[in-house]
């Protein structure tokens, strides 16, 4: 009996020591690490956050290039386009566009037309919008924490503060 149980105990040791034949190599050299073109040269690009459509709450990032005499263009911004991280912002409040759609991203924020102010801070990223924040799903928030923090700091992990007309979210920092 004895036996039969120091044997038991034994064999997961034996397995492991023999390592069910499997034989050491050498290093494989398979060349160069791989690179990703995230924004073509040449083009600027900013980084904005969807929700994407098969998950209620899940964020993804989305380089997006284009001109910044484009940003806001035909929408409430047609006099007085913003630049820099406002203008980042007016992108995320356009919503995503025809292919980030067809790739199944969404924006659970309010569609255009809001004006947004962003300042860097002792405390960290100050965002000043023209719209209600108080009743912004947890995903919204997180569209606008995560895409300001970007946007004015180029660091995810900055803790941002949004005040809008009724209202203050935050500190709070970027959940991705």
């Amino acid at each position: 009996m004895r036996g039969g149980r120091a044997l038991g105990a034994l064999l997961p040791v034996l397995l492991l020591a023999t390592g069910c034949g499997i034989r050491a190599t050498d290093v494989v050299e398979a060349g160069e690490p791989a690179t990703v073109e995230v924004a073509p040269a040449g083009q600027l690009g900013t980084l904005l956050y969807f929700v994407s459509s098969s998950s209620a709450s899940r964020l993804l990032p989305v380089v997006r290039t284009a001109d910044p005499q484009d940003y806001g263009k035909g929408k409430a911004w047609e006099d007085d386009r913003p630049a820099g991280a406002p203008a980042t912002l007016a992108l995320l409040f356009e919503g995503p566009n025809a292919s980030e759609r067809a790739a199944g991203l969404r924006s659970e924020l309010p569609v255009g037309g809001v004006k947004a102010g962003v300042e860097l801070s002792a405390q960290g990223v100050q965002v000043t919008l023209s719209i209600r924040v108080a009743g912004l799903s947890q995903a919204a928030r997180q569209q606008l924490i995560c895409t300001a923090a970007r946007a004015r700091t180029a660091d995810r992990t900055e803790a941002v503060t949004v005040t809008g007309t009724d209202g203050v979210i935050g500190p709070e920092h970027c959940s991705v």
